[in-house]
């Protein structure tokens, strides 16, 4: 088992095991987003709250759960291991680099990017997973009558008088696209997904991953501002 071991802890694995959770996040982005759509269904919030109840109760969830933070873990820690890596590897910087085509800022503090993406994660989940598990929550009677939480209202509360939250939503946003549009790709790389007839597509594609997530991200606290 100690070829595995290497394998698993050397360069090449550490960066296959963060091209995998990556793009294992990213499919859990979509799915979230899509749930999350039901924001702007015109009834009151019915949807997005049976929607909010699913999610908090099925046990596959619950392992799916498990599995997503499993996935956060391994990503964010070979994420450090790996510039800790670099930076040991170059401990003098360049007094000049020459930069190389296609390299941007962003490209190079992936790092950064990814840490303020994960601060703002952690304020999201004290903002709305742990109040819906823990916290005092607004009630309201679904359409066969029982008492559910009314998650529609907490995110309306949320967005509309925590404008500046709103505000950081958005450029949390923004910022989670630039992180997408060189991580979606640069995944695939790492893979091996990399063909003169495939790589303008692989670029399509993460160009507009990189967009339609953000914003389909940042139009919830715009409708509730706006609205």
């Amino acid at each position: 088992m100690s070829w595995i071991s290497k394998a698993l802890t050397s360069s090449l694995g550490r960066k296959l095991a963060m091209s995998l959770t990556g793009l294992f996040l990213v499919s859990f982005l979509l799915v979230h987003m899509g749930g999350n759509v039901q924001l702007f269904y015109n009834d009151g919030g019915d949807a997005f709250n049976t929607y909010s109840k699913f999610m908090s109760t099925s046990p596959i969830i619950r392992v799916l759960e498990i599995v997503l933070l499993a996935g956060f873990v391994t990503h964010i820690w070979t994420s450090v291991i790996l510039t800790r890596r670099n930076a040991n590897a170059r401990p003098v910087s360049y007094a000049y680099t020459q930069p190389s085509p296609g390299v941007t800022w962003f490209s190079k503090n992936m790092g950064l990017s990814g840490s303020i993406v994960l601060v703002f994660l952690i304020i999201h989940l004290l903002n709305f997973w742990f109040p819906y598990h823990y916290g005092s929550m607004p009630t309201k009677t679904d359409a066969h009558g029982e008492q559910i939480k009314d998650m529609y209202a907490l995110v309306e509360k949320v967005f509309r008088q925590e404008w500046w939250y709103s505000i950081l939503y958005v450029l949390a946003c923004v910022l989670l696209g630039f992180h997408l549009n060189h991580g979606f790709f640069s995944a695939f790389r790492t893979l091996g997904v990399e063909h003169k007839k495939y790589t303008p597509l692989m670029k399509a594609v993460s160009q507009f991953i990189s967009v339609v997530i953000p914003a389909g991200f940042a139009a919830m606290p715009l409708y509730f501002l706006l609205k």
